[in-house]
């Protein structure tokens, strides 16, 4: 009795609202419609080139190939983002920790490097998002030591602006369809940025808003007009109102719940052999997740929109542990409730543990792809929506 009474109830209020369409459309009167994203509906990949803060010892492990943007051109993806440790193309004596000074020290032979890059992306019709996983005083990951913070340095600082600058300059005739500036990865209040178990919280809006707005005017000196995204506050995940009026658009993460997205990753747990196993939907650690989860996590996002924000998820996807049917059941819920909402992603990664190809899990029935390893029902599942 009790479906009985709630499917009419549903019935009732679904024909309530299309007898209200029909009597708006009659008077000649159109029904509200929903803000358009600003930025494009990207959908693509992170590439890991330049990613880690000292330089690969076997350099075509991580380097991007030609093939590699030629198929997710093919494919149907139209974007790659490019996070870059500052340290990695600066010269410096690396046997030691980098001192204050040396911040800047530009390495030509490895701009030329990112160069090559960006200009390889767009030749396959791939806007490139330049990014700076680390940048002086910051990172959300350790594994590298500095000198100074960035939330409370004002050398900090003006080092990064200068680091912008650079780029911006260096690339100033680069129309902005083609290439955006992600300012910094994953931003996080830590006071301690050299101990890894020290204490992650939000930045202070005001100062968010001091390095933003001096890393943009530091940009649009050189190119008044180029897209600037700025990631969310507190590790990517929360809408920062305080920068609002300075036309930046913002990115948000696909990674909710850690339980299903980073399961056993070491960087996350401390013993992996402990975490809980996941499912989709179900409960995980006495906690239940489901799509409605997903729904609440984005509705600032898409808030935002209709406030004249650009969204845009820059990073997403599932460590290779996670087993496969949950990942795909999970991952799809993010995509589809994105693109509902007209907004892109990149995966993390294209080729290695979140990606389509050689992504090593255990329970996939690979394809052989010119001698990768490609997950075909991943790649198949995004296909549906790059459309």
């Amino acid at each position: 009795m009790k479906k009985q009474k709630l499917n009419r109830r549903i019935f009732l209020k679904d024909t309530l609202l299309a007898s209200a369409g029909l009597v708006l459309a009659q008077k000649g009167i159109s029904a509200p419609q929903k803000a358009k994203n600003r930025l494009p509906r990207w959908k693509g990949f992170n590439l890991l080139d330049f990613f880690s803060a000292v330089p690969p010892r076997n350099s075509s492990s991580s380097k991007t190939t030609e093939d590699d943007l030629k198929w997710m051109s093919d494919w149907g993806f139209d974007f790659v983002r490019i996070p870059m440790a500052y340290p990695r193309y600066l010269s410096f004596d690396r046997s030691r920790d980098i001192m204050k000074d040396e911040v800047c020290n530009f390495d030509e032979k490895v701009l030329e490097e990112v160069d090559n890059l960006i200009f390889m992306a767009n030749k396959h019709g791939l806007h490139v998002s330049l990014n700076l996983h680390r940048g002086p005083g910051y990172c959300i990951n350790a594994g590298f030591h500095e000198p100074f913070n960035l939330w409370k340095d004002d050398e900090a600082q003006e080092a990064f602006y200068t680091h912008w600058n650079m780029w911006a300059k260096r690339y100033r005739n680069i129309p902005s369809d083609k290439l955006s500036f992600d300012l910094l990865n994953e931003p996080a209040y830590i006071e301690d940025m050299n101990d890894q178990y020290s204490r992650k919280s939000a930045v202070p809006g005001d100062i968010y808003r001091k390095v933003a707005k001096g890393a943009a005017e530091a940009i649009r000196k050189e190119y008044p007009g180029r897209l600037i995204i700025a990631d969310g506050n507190n590790v990517g995940n929360e809408v920062i109102p305080e920068i609002f009026d300075l036309d930046i658009a913002q990115s948000c993460r696909g990674y909710y719940p850690h339980y299903v997205s980073h399961y056993q990753a070491s960087w996350v747990w401390k013993d992996p052999s402990q975490a809980p196993v996941p499912v989709w939907p179900g409960t995980i650690d006495g906690k239940y997740f489901s799509r409605k989860n997903l729904e609440e996590l984005y509705r600032p996002w898409i808030e935002i929109i209709d406030k004249g924000v650009g969204v845009h998820c820059g990073e997403c996807g599932c460590y290779n542990k996670t087993p496969h049917n949950v990942f795909l059941a999970w991952f799809e819920d993010i995509i589809s409730i994105l693109t509902r909402n007209g907004i892109g992603y990149a995966l993390w990664n294209f080729r290695g543990d979140f990606g389509i190809l050689d992504s090593r899990r255990e329970d996939v029935d690979y394809t052989d792809w010119y001698g990768h390893k490609l997950d075909s029902k991943l790649l198949e599942m995004l296909k549906k929506y790059n459309s």
